[in-house]
């Protein structure tokens, strides 16, 4: 029990920030062009319960990824509608990217303050433990939550940036998969080889990028957390 509640508390911070930044992010840029639909309904503020879907809550604490409840976007209220849902779209991985790196930023200070102070201070060899985990889960969501929602699917972001690139003719028929979209991305996930061949050495190499010499803190991390 005692590491489960460990594991709960290092993932909690880093998850939470992961996925409710990301969809505040796609409602402030929308009403950057014109859209204030997110704000009126209450959403473009980090209060969790605003945002958090259970179930994609529970399945960040038991496979190490999950989603929110998306944030209304009324693509009718843009200014230009086809080239601003572009830009909707790519803010939530985008601000996922900014954490990743800030991230990977954190670990590589603590990387190079624990020769100097950890020697000196028993209290910060026992925060550092901890906070290094919390950094290294941290790198980790963001780049998977990031790299899965470029997959050019709708609804995901990915899906959204390729209809607003592709001729208005081509962008309406692949907006007719979007009711089918979450089935479409089980089956690729599940039961093809999307994940292994594709998104897995993806999200491997950007996290080995970003974590540098750090990168052995983030597989010890993820070996604590997942068992993987």
């Amino acid at each position: 029990m005692d590491a489960i509640v460990l594991k709960i508390s290092i993932m909690l911070v880093p998850a939470l920030l992961a996925i409710i930044l990301h969809e505040v992010a796609h409602g402030y840029v929308a009403e950057r062009f014109g859209d204030p639909t997110a704000r009126l309904l209450g959403r473009l503020n980090l209060n969790p319960i605003r945002h958090l879907d259970p179930i994609g809550t529970l399945a960040i604490f038991i496979f190490g990824f999950g989603w929110a409840r998306p944030v209304p976007v009324n693509a009718g209220n843009l200014r230009h509608p086809k080239r601003d849902m572009i830009w909707v779209s790519l803010a939530g991985p985008l601000t996922n990217l900014s954490l990743a790196i800030a991230s990977a930023l954190l670990l590589k200070l603590i990387g190079l303050l624990e020769p100097s102070i950890g020697g000196q201070s028993e209290l910060f060899l026992q925060m550092i433990k901890p906070l290094r985990m919390m950094a290294a889960f941290s790198l980790y969501i963001n780049v998977l939550l990031g790299t899965f929602n470029l997959l050019p699917v709708p609804p995901l972001d990915g899906g959204r940036v390729l209809m607003g690139v592709l001729p208005h003719r081509y962008a309406a028929m692949l907006g007719k998969l979007e009711p089918f979209g979450f089935l479409l991305i089980l089956f690729l996930v599940f039961f093809t080889d999307v994940w292994s061949l594709v998104l897995s050495p993806i999200v491997i190499t950007l996290i080995q990028g970003l974590a540098g010499s750090q990168w052995v803190f983030v597989q010890q991390s993820m070996q604590f957390l997942f068992g993987t």
